[in-house]
């Protein structure tokens, strides 16, 4: 896998794994989630130009199998969405986006990754947790965050225990605590 930014010319494909990404939340009950429309076109086209999009392609031909989108809010680098294709599941595709993203956000002067997600999906909060993302309770919202909460209750999203979570990013370390090179 390498990660680099997304290509103007993948985006539809990073809807096709937004979609994919999507399809085991129907296992869980969460049928609207699971059906629910991948970022518009002009949405990924917008974070790609602001070289916030980046992909894990597949080494042999490129193709992507995963995505991360993120916009700074508040000093930190907020993740909007990380979505890896079920096929490529469980080999360190959504960790190694997440590692590029702190990375990338070190070297703009963040001091932190931050996210939304739901509290009780296994892929979710408590996969984030094990990377170090700690929840946040509501006095530790920022405003920019307090606007994406909001955003996602009137998406409807809050149907399901929705948390916010952070990842402080400290000097001379790269992401989930390991040396810097």
């Amino acid at each position: 896998m390498r990660i680099r930014p997304a290509a103007p010319a993948e985006l539809p494909a990073l809807q096709d794994v937004e979609r994919a990404a999507g399809a085991p939340f129907r296992d869980l009950g969460m049928r609207e989630i699971a059906e629910d429309d991948p970022p518009a076109l002009d949405v990924l086209e917008r974070y790609q130009r602001c070289g916030r999009c980046w992909v894990a392609a597949d080494e042999e031909d490129g193709r992507p199998l995963a995505y991360l989108i993120a916009e700074p809010v508040d000093g930190a680098l907020h993740v909007e969405q990380v979505s890896v294709h079920p096929d490529a599941a469980r080999r360190g595709m959504g960790r190694a986006l997440l590692a590029h993203a702190a990375h990338r956000a070190r070297e703009e002067g963040l001091t932190a990754l931050t996210l939304t997600t739901f509290a009780d999906v296994p892929w979710n909060a408590p996969y984030y947790a094990r990377l170090g993302f700690r929840t946040l309770g509501e006095d530790e919202l920022t405003p920019g965050l307090r606007r994406i909460r909001a955003e996602e209750s009137a998406h409807g999203l809050d149907h399901w225990p929705r948390v916010s979570m952070r990842l402080e990013l400290p000097r001379g370390e790269t992401a989930f605590g390991s040396p810097a090179r």
